[in-house]
């Protein structure tokens, strides 16, 4: 009798014990979509596609402007920040899903965009420009827009919305990324390829035997802010706060220092409104 009360003793110890490592392992794998908890990871979302704003270092490691801002805010929020690689248009599905807490990818706050998530203010803003093949004599966006023109298009870009709303007498070739869209310019594949000054500013430096560009501005500003998921509203606060201390410390200006200098200095040279400019 003794024998058996003594196994079945040690049975119920190993219950509950089974049943306090299963309790304390049960929120292991979750992002922390609240944006409450202090010790849950920010799953922070980004195309690694576009330098020097998102892209990778020589190792392969998450690099850029935006991964910088988003470990400023984990520091500022107390929390580790986990950057995922994810293709641009499956960004916002990452939030509806609840694979990530935040997309901080370069993303430009539209009215589409605000139906399907939330967006945090605004922390930078561009222009559209085109980069013109040489020979194609495009010098401004009417040039473009005219039948026998073909016009790049990054996929889901805003430049794509604004060229199938208003390049309606040129062929628009929509494509996976920048690269292949500038590639199609520099080989005379297409006429132009539209996305926002710095990025035409930088890869017509890269070509200018084969390139110019062409800033004559065509449609209004844009602003960019940090998507997250509907209804979030703890997150929202939480950044909304982070971007007007961060802003107001200086935080966009280092930035702009160590990933932009030449470009920053170009574009004050030029009378162009800066990114990070939002007065």
């Amino acid at each position: 009798m003794k024998k058996r009360i003594l196994n079945l003793i040690v049975f119920l110890c190993a219950v509950l014990l089974a049943g306090v490592i299963f309790a304390g392992c049960g929120n292991g794998g979750k992002s922390g979509n609240s944006g409450g908890g202090e010790s849950a990871s920010l799953v922070v979302a980004m195309e690694l596609a576009y330098p020097p704003f998102e892209m990778k270092d020589a190792d392969g490691n998450p690099a850029g402007i935006s991964v910088d801002f988003a470990m400023a805010y984990g520091e500022y929020a107390g929390r580790d920040v986990e950057i995922v690689n994810t293709a641009w248009d499956g960004l916002i599905p990452s939030l509806q899903t609840g694979k990530a807490d935040v997309v901080i990818s370069s993303m430009t706050i539209t009215e589409k965009r605000k139906e399907e998530v939330d967006f945090s203010d605004p922390y930078a803003n561009s222009l559209l420009a085109i980069l013109a093949n040489k020979d194609s004599g495009i010098a401004s966006i009417d040039d473009l827009n005219q039948p026998g023109k073909t016009v790049a298009v990054k996929t889901g870009s805003t430049g794509h919305i604004f060229a199938e709303n208003n390049l309606t007498n040129a062929e628009v070739l929509a494509l996976a990324d920048e690269s292949a869209c500038v590639m199609e310019v520099t080989q005379g594949k297409a006429d132009g390829f539209l996305y926002d000054q710095l990025t035409i500013y930088r890869n017509n430096q890269k070509n200018p035997d084969t390139t110019t560009a062409v800033f004559i501005p065509f449609q209004g500003v844009e602003y960019w802010g940090c998507a997250i998921q509907k209804g979030n509203t703890e997150l929202l606060a939480s950044l909304n706060e982070f971007i007007e201390k961060y802003t107001a410390e200086g935080g966009f200006e280092e930035l702009s220092e160590k990933h932009l200098k030449e470009e920053k200095k170009a574009f004050d040279e030029l009378g162009f409104k800066w990114f990070f400019d939002l007065d």
